[in-house]
């Protein structure tokens, strides 16, 4: 697309988005003037839908009028409320629906996923991990490893750049793997890497490491609701995500949960056992036995939280509206946009160090700041922008297609680069 880094080309093709209607669906926060902050911060927090409140309304009117009752004869009965999310979240994520499931958190499911898929022994016990990884996914694994008896220092591989780079080599990460060969228990990386906003090849990631015998898991955090996934045709073993960055579910919200079906036979594979993962005929017959529901819900520990799910379903509901392509290709083309009007930010002593290629990013540019870079952070906040500082000198833009425009890309450049 040929691109113009004028005020009247943003406003142009804000006017002709096919999805522009869905920026009138979202709370903008607004600075005291009464004008929207810019707000390029939806891969930490997303901006919540109009239609929330009424979600969880609904919820709270059926507790107080129906108590108990509430689970099974609420509008939404509670009881099966996780269900109410299984075809939107298989079609987010490109899975069956029966290879998903709504619940926990992030770290608590990784560590679920990991009690299940990393089972060290003398001969495999190694986890290869992005070095740069989320350190919340660090701490998990360094847990997991000490939790079997094995040294993260002898069991943990971390994946570093080459000298002078700042992302990952999709081939050097193959090649890491195979050095790993026998020893390598378990694949765990994310899908877009929080600080660069590098996406991965997850399907040759995964290729790879079960060419070497290992299991394969993605943290999707950065990548559910933000590109476009297949995770049962690439055969991954297992993914996790969050749901308040780009699936707007609010502060906290629930989690979910990818399992792929080929698991779901395998009497062997351990697990850590809950009463909502058991047998539904027999659940509240409280027998002594675990019975797992064979598929995804199989892992679930508890019920559910309904009225955090109450707020992510709101938000599904827009993505089911607005097609995962869609969004994607207004992601593509608006960051693309602000890559085209950050060209001279380097004249500024600030470099983009997300890879160029769409096809290798979703909706972020992560930029390397010089030695005033808090500086220069603390500015263009005051000056009504709305992003995320990284330390040491990282400013992390993510410009999400169902509520940022061109125009707001061109205006935030102006502001920057001056």
């Amino acid at each position: 697309m040929h691109f113009e880094n004028s005020l009247s080309f943003a406003r142009e093709r804000d006017t002709m988005d096919p999805l522009r209607s869905y920026r009138d669906r979202f709370h903008l926060p607004r600075r005291p003037n009464g004008e929207p902050f810019i707000y390029f911060c939806g891969n930490s927090l997303g901006l919540q839908p109009k239609s929330v409140s009424s979600y969880i309304a609904t919820e709270l009117e059926d507790w107080a009028n129906l108590g108990v009752e509430g689970h099974f004869h609420a509008r939404n009965p509670w009881m099966p409320y996780h269900e109410f999310l299984t075809a939107s979240t298989a079609r987010l994520v490109g899975a069956n629906p029966e290879e998903v499931v709504v619940m926990n958190s992030l770290s608590v499911n990784l560590h679920l996923m990991m009690a299940s898929f990393y089972r060290p022994d003398s001969g495999r016990f190694k986890i290869l991990i992005e070095a740069d990884a989320f350190p919340s996914d660090i701490y998990a694994v360094e847990s997991q490893i000490r939790f079997h008896g094995y040294n993260p220092k002898d069991a943990l591989i971390k994946l570093r750049p080459r000298e002078g780079e700042y992302c990952l080599r999709t081939e050097d990460i193959e090649k890491e793997i195979g050095r790993a060969g026998e020893w390598l228990s378990l694949v765990l990386m994310g899908g877009v890497n929080y600080y660069t906003g590098q996406a991965f090849d997850m399907e040759r990631i995964t290729a790879a490491g079960h060419e070497a015998g290992a299991f394969v898991g993605f943290d999707l955090a950065h990548a559910a609701g933000n590109l476009e996934l297949k995770l049962h045709d690439w055969e991954v073993d297992f993914a996790c995500w969050c749901s308040y960055k780009y699936l707007n579910s609010g502060p906290g919200g629930v989690g979910g949960c990818f399992i792929h079906k080929n698991h779901f036979r395998d009497r062997s594979m351990p697990r850590l056992a809950g009463w909502w993962g058991h047998n539904k005929e027999t659940r509240f017959k409280m027998g002594p036995d675990f019975q797992p529901i064979p598929t995804a819900e199989g892992w679930q520990l508890s019920n559910a939280p309904v009225l955090a799910m109450a707020s992510l379903r709101a938000s599904m509901e827009i993505f089911d509206e607005a097609g995962i392509p869609a969004l994607r290709e207004k992601s593509r083309q608006l960051t693309d946009y602000l890559e085209f009007v950050l060209a001279d930010a380097e004249n500024f002593g600030i470099k983009i160090i997300t890879p160029s290629n769409p096809q290798e990013r979703g909706c972020q540019l992560s930029l390397l700041t010089g030695h005033n870079g808090r500086e220069l952070f603390d500015r263009i906040t005051q000056e009504g922008v709305i992003c995320d500082w990284r330390e040491p000198n990282v400013i992390r833009l993510a410009p999400v297609p169902l509520y940022n425009t061109f125009e707001e890309v061109w205006h935030f450049a102006r502001l920057l680069l001056r």
